[in-house]
């Protein structure tokens, strides 16, 4: 039976739909109709975009593999059926998404800074100090990046049919052996969207990098730190690197094709 066309929607939502949509699009155009392209080969070949690049390209890709790593077993986890506590946890994973990334910052530098619970014992122990190093700059990102990996994959688990995990371990696969070869490659689309947008939430960190890691150049300055430096010297360079962070971001949801927004 073939659907109804629906009637035309009210002119009053239309509008504010409308509005919406210029709401959200009007200042990134205004980024590329702003952005000074007769000087972007010569700002951004300046030693302090390339070293802030070339900080958040790298500490971006070692956070994201850190995520994979620890993201993984926490959304298999999670996905368990009758997981005690399991709400609880989910919330708990949920919390750097909706945290003001400045307070997350604060809540790394009383764990891991030099007086704090871990890091005054890391100190004495071994005299090394994590903030203000670019170790500082991955825990932060990793800080934020982590609950992208985590919800996507547990969504991609928790769609996944167990009849497969059921056979694998009838058959005598034993737990690791049916999580590798079975469970992760049925997942691999929801760890990969979600390993990317990890990296891209990484790649734009700020609030918990220069709370926790500081903003030393070619240390712990990456991309979104020296856009806001260059704000208040040199607006040109800071329209410029914005627009590649925004293009970065155009280029995560192009890879993504709607395999993280389909699961919400």
């Amino acid at each position: 039976m073939t659907p109804r066309p629906l009637g035309r929607p009210p002119w009053p939502l239309l509008l504010a739909a409308g509005l919406a949509l210029l709401w959200l699009t009007v200042p990134l155009l205004g980024l590329l109709v702003r952005a000074p392209w007769s000087r972007a080969a010569g700002l951004l070949a300046e030693p302090e975009a390339l070293q802030a690049l070339g900080l958040s390209l790298g500490t971006a890709t070692v956070a994201t593999l850190v995520v994979l790593l620890l993201g993984v077993p926490l959304a298999w986890v999670l996905s368990r059926p009758g997981l005690p506590g399991a709400g609880v946890l989910r919330a708990l994973v949920t919390v750097p998404l909706i945290l003001p990334p400045v307070v997350g910052g604060v809540a790394l530098l009383t764990v891991l800074g030099r007086s704090g619970l871990l890091g005054a014992p890391l100190h004495e122990a071994t005299g090394l100090a994590l903030p203000f190093t670019p170790a500082a700059v991955v825990v932060a990102q990793v800080f934020v990046g982590l609950p992208f990996l985590v919800l996507s994959v547990e969504g991609s688990l928790r769609a996944l049919d167990r009849r497969s995990e059921e056979v694998a371990a009838t058959l005598g696969a034993s737990a690791g052996y049916t999580f590798t070869r079975v469970t992760l490659p049925a997942v691999a689309p929801g760890v990969l969207a979600g390993a990317v947008l990890a990296w891209a939430r990484a790649l734009g960190e700020f609030g918990a990098t220069i709370t926790f890691a500081g903003n030393f150049p070619g240390r712990t300055r990456t991309v979104p730190l020296e856009v806001y430096l260059a704000l208040q010297s040199d607006p040109d360079a800071a329209v410029l690197l914005s627009v590649v962070l925004m293009a970065v971001s155009l280029v995560v949801l192009v890879l993504l094709r709607g395999r993280w927004v389909n699961r919400w």
